[in-house]
C-alpha cells in the first residue's frame, strides 16, 4: 500500500530568481516529530530534484520522514540564468529555503562532490548574521569526493579561463553533444555506476529531460570550470554537526588527483577528519542513493533516527 502523498512542483523566490522545490510526505499524519530530510541533488547534464525520485519511493516503504527536494538554481524547473555558480551561492539559496519554507531542523544529504555546497550552508548557518544557526542537525556525505579533490584549489585564473571556454559557441555545441543518449551511457558506465546494466532507461530519460533546456548548461559549466575546487581541509575539520560517510566499494572519482585512491583510504581520510562521523561502504559505485537504493536507505536511516531520538530528549 503506497502511503507517498502526491507531490507537485512549488516556488519560492530567492534574490529575484523563482526557484521549485516540492515536499515528499507519508499520508497526514505518519511522520508528525520526525525531523526531514533536506535533499541535495548532483550538478551534471540533465540533473536536478529528480535524481531523488528513486530514493524518495524506497524511502517511504519503511521510514516516516518528510522529505525536501530543492532544485538549485540553474537546475531543474527553477530559473536558469546565464551566470556563474558557486557553492556560497547554491548555500545562500538553500539558507533561504530553511529560513522561509522549512521553518525546521533537517538532516542534510548532499551527493558527491556537491559536499562544497553542504560545508558553506553550515558555515552559513553559524555565522553571527544567521537567525537560524540550528537548522542543520546532521549531515549525510553520499559518495563525496577523493580526499586530494577535495583538499586541491584550482587557481581563479584557471576556472575563469575555462569558464570562457565553455561559454562560448564551442561549449554550446558540446553541451548538445553530451546530452545525446549515447554519451550520456557512455560516461555513466564509465564514471558513476558499477555496472553497465545500473545505467537503465529510467537514469537515461531523465537525464535527456533535464537538458532539454540549453540554458540548463550554465549551471553544468560552472561545475566543470572548478568554482568549487578549493582547500576544504579546515572547513571539514570545523564541521559540528555529526556526520555519517556512505562509499561504494568500487568508488573512483572523475579527477586525476583523486583516481589512485581506493574507497578505503577515502574513508579513512574524512573520517580522521571530521569531528563527529562515522562511515559505511555498501555495494556500488559514485551514485549510491540511485544504484544502491534499498541499501543506502537501510544504512542512513539509523543515524537519522539517532538525531531525530537526541532532539527529543534534549525538548524534553
Amino acid at each position: 500500500m503506497k502511503v507517498i502523498t502526491p507531490a507537485s512542483t512549488q516556488y519560492y523566490d530567492w534574490q529575484g530568481f523563482r526557484c521549485a522545490y516540492e515536499v515528499q510526505t507519508r499520508r497526514a499524519g505518519v511522520d508528525a516529530g520526525q525531523i526531514p530530510l533536506l535533499l541535495i541533488h548532483p550538478i551534471g547534464v540533465g540533473l536536478s530534484r529528480r535524481f531523488w525520485d528513486r530514493f524518495c519511493q524506497s524511502w517511504f516503504e519503511g521510514q516516516p520522514n518528510s522529505l525536501y527536494l530543492p532544485d538549485l538554481l540553474g537546475c531543474g524547473e527553477s530559473a536558469l540564468p546565464h551566470v556563474t555558480y558557486t557553492p556560497e551561492d547554491w548555500a545562500a539559496q538553500l539558507q533561504h529555503f530553511l529560513q522561509t519554507v522549512v521553518q525546521q531542523p533537517v538532516v542534510v544529504v548532499v551527493q558527491g562532490a556537491l559536499l562544497p555546497v553542504a560545508i558553506a550552508l553550515t558555515q552559513l548557518q553559524a555565522s553571527p548574521q544567521s537567525n537560524s544557526s540550528n537548522l542543520v542537525r546532521g549531515l549525510i556525505l553520499a559518495g563525496p569526493p577523493a580526499w586530494k579533490v577535495m583538499t586541491q584549489a584550482t587557481s581563479p585564473w584557471q576556472q575563469k579561463l575555462s569558464w570562457n571556454l565553455f561559454d562560448s559557441p564551442l561549449g554550446n555545441a558540446f553541451y548538445r553533444y553530451a546530452r545525446r543518449r549515447e554519451f550520456l551511457r557512455s560516461f555513466s558506465t564509465k564514471q558513476l555506476f558499477a555496472t553497465a546494466d545500473a545505467v537503465d532507461a529510467e537514469w537515461l530519460d531523465e537525464l535527456i529531460a533535464g537538458a532539454k533546456d540549453p540554458e540548463s548548461r550554465h549551471a553544468v559549466f560552472s561545475f566543470l570550470a572548478g568554482f568549487w575546487r578549493k582547500n576544504y581541509e579546515q572547513a571539514i575539520a570545523h564541521l559540528t554537526q555529526p556526520t555519517l560517510v556512505v562509499i561504494g566499494n568500487t568508488a573512483s572519482s572523475i579527477s586525476r588527483s583523486g583516481q589512485a585512491e581506493t574507497p578505503e583510504q577515502r574513508m579513512a581520510d574524512y573520517l580522521k577528519r571530521l569531528p563527529h562521523a562515522q562511515g559505511i561502504q555498501l555495494a556500488g559505485r559514485n551514485v549510491l542513493p540511485y544504484e544502491s537504493t534499498t541499501e543506502f536507505v537501510e544504512a542512513i536511516a539509523p543515524f537519522i533516527q539517532s538525531l531525530g531520538s537526541e532532539a527529543e530528549a534534549i525538548g524534553k
